[in-house]
């Protein structure tokens, strides 16, 4: 078993000696992780320390300059994002690239409409996608006033609901979340947790980029730190704390156990 894995069988998702180089500079060097069915795994780390373009890498969005990308232990190819979806990897980036003036069942069918043809006409199966919608927010517990609302109407919280619903009701089962409780209240932070949590418990594999160590402890089930390129650990979250991960991602002090 790799030293930076927790699991004996095939992992879900892994990325393999990954490097990525600017100009003669490594932002990342050979790292190599591994993504277990179910897990919640928040990267951390310092600005530069390379976990943007890691998740970059990991999400479809950047080429890596050497390494690969398994899923199931099959090796896979994804040359552009849409590649990535294809595959079942959606990513939820910070501004949410919702349809702001669209309502909540047609952001939730975002460019895969449901579609009537009537001559030259193609005319959207709007009761269809409606009952589509609402079944699907059901089934994650995603409250939202309605789903005729504009999307522009709805809260910080329930926009990111939608956004991480759409990912799940399109297919994805490897989903890749930037900062998902970002400018949200307690009460809305909450519903975040209980989100991820029931998406962990469905099987699907979730990757967390944030700044913040509490919503870290609060939405993981393992950490992974970088620093200068490299990952440098990869811990369980029940068996760290705040101020041992502060020390791997700093590099000063020791840190409990062996790397």
């Amino acid at each position: 078993m790799s030293a930076h894995s927790f699991t004996d069988g095939v992992p879900r998702f892994a990325g393999r000696n990954l490097t990525k180089h600017y100009g003669g500079i490594a932002a990342v060097s050979d790292v190599t992780i591994e993504f277990p069915s179910g897990t919640v795994t928040a990267i951390v780390g310092d600005n530069g320390a390379g976990k943007s373009t890691l998740v970059k890498m990991l999400s479809g969005a950047l080429r890596p300059d050497s390494g690969t990308l398994e899923i199931d232990g099959d090796e896979v190819r994804i040359p552009r994002p849409a590649a990535a979806r294809e595959l079942g990897i959606a990513t939820v980036y910070q501004d949410l690239a919702l349809a702001d003036h669209r309502d909540v069942a047609e952001n939730l069918y975002l460019g895969s409409e449901l579609i009537r043809r009537v001559g030259p006409l193609r005319i959207l199966r709007r009761a269809e996608m409606r009952r589509g919608a609402v079944a699907a927010l059901d089934e994650l517990k995603v409250r939202v006033p309605n789903v005729d609302r504009e999307v522009r109407t709805l809260s910080g919280g329930q926009r990111q609901g939608v956004a991480i619903a759409r990912a799940v009701h399109q297919g994805a089962t490897i989903l890749v979340m930037d900062e998902p409780m970002a400018a949200l209240g307690l009460q809305e932070q909450g519903r975040v947790i209980s989100l991820v949590e029931r998406l962990a418990e469905r099987g699907l594999t979730q990757l967390i980029v944030s700044h913040n160590l509490d919503h870290v402890f609060q939405l993981s089930t393992r950490i992974a730190v970088m620093r200068l390129g490299r990952l440098t650990a990869l811990r369980e979250t029940a068996s760290t704390d705040r101020s041992e991960i502060l020390h791997l991602i700093s590099g000063v002090g020791r840190s409990k156990g062996s790397e």
